[in-house]
């Protein structure tokens, strides 16, 4: 999708797990910014002493931003995509993507307001059996957009993406299923 912009704006969340797992997703995905409201990210990070999930450093090029207002200071042509188990909501295999777009994700133990709902350009939701997890929620909406752009995937991205201490390769495809 040429002329693309990604926010990710979370709602309240608590845990710093899931925050550094957005963030890294963030990453991946090529998003520009991550939003949130509320403190208790902020107090928990405080004392949070366990093992950080952005490993990739994403925070050191992408920013995330502490907001009152998730959707204030929004560019007239980013679209508004609520991401949560919604009462009619569109399902997101089927959703198009705009190019431009800020996708608000509700807390770890909690919902989006009715409010930040209403205003809303498109509600989706992943047809899972139960609720995901914010971080796999965001990888999974991140992850969709990513495909249906027809991103193209190679052997160049792979090299670039995979870990220091991944170099296997595969050596013939005539095994695999077609």
């Amino acid at each position: 999708m040429a002329n693309t912009h990604i926010i990710i704006g979370l709602t309240n969340p608590k845990s710093p797990t899931n925050v550094g797992g957005v963030m890294r997703a963030a990453g991946c995905y090529s998003a520009q910014e991550v939003r949130y409201t509320g403190m208790r990210y902020q107090y928990a990070a405080a004392h949070y002493t366990q093992y950080d999930t952005d490993t990739q450093g994403a925070r050191e090029n992408i920013p995330l931003m502490a907001v009152t207002d998730l959707l204030e200071g929004l560019a007239d042509d980013v679209k508004i995509i609520c991401v949560d188990l919604v009462v009619g909501a569109q399902a997101l295999p089927d959703f198009e993507h705009p190019a431009k777009a800020i996708y608000i994700f509700g807390p770890e133990d909690g919902t989006i307001s009715q409010a930040v709902i209403d205003k809303a350009d498109a509600v989706v939701y992943v047809p899972t059996e139960g609720c995901m997890n914010l971080a796999a929620s965001v990888n999974v909406l991140l992850y969709d957009r990513m495909a249906k752009a027809n991103k193209q995937g190679s052997d160049e991205l792979i090299k670039r993406s995979r870990d220091t201490n991944n170099r296997v390769k595969v050596k013939s495809t005539t095994n695999f299923a077609k």
